[in-house]
């Protein structure tokens, strides 16, 4: 396989058609298996967001990483909740 960052088009002509092949094998899953592929990838998430927490307080403790990621969805949820940012360009 050449490089894609070889020809301009190269790259989004890859991307195209790793989206393409996804998008086919999630519409041959039965609704049973993208419900288990749905809570694999949210098992998935959940423990990055543990690694994360974990790293950002430099410890192997599961718990208190569990904690830290804890806290650091209250702050997410606070400022969400407080309009404290927006998620659409604000008109000049």
């Amino acid at each position: 396989m050449t490089n894609p960052h070889d020809h301009p088009t190269a790259l989004k002509d890859l991307q195209d058609s790793i989206y393409r092949e996804k998008v086919l094998r999630a519409r041959a899953m039965t609704k049973e298996e993208r419900f288990i592929a749905g809570v694999e990838l949210t098992n998935l998430v959940s423990l990055l967001n543990l690694a994360g927490a974990m790293n950002m307080i430099g410890t192997t403790d599961e718990q208190l990483g569990w904690a830290e990621a804890k806290r650091l969805r209250a702050r997410l949820n606070h400022t969400r909740d407080h309009g404290m940012y927006v998620t659409n360009k604000q008109a000049s």
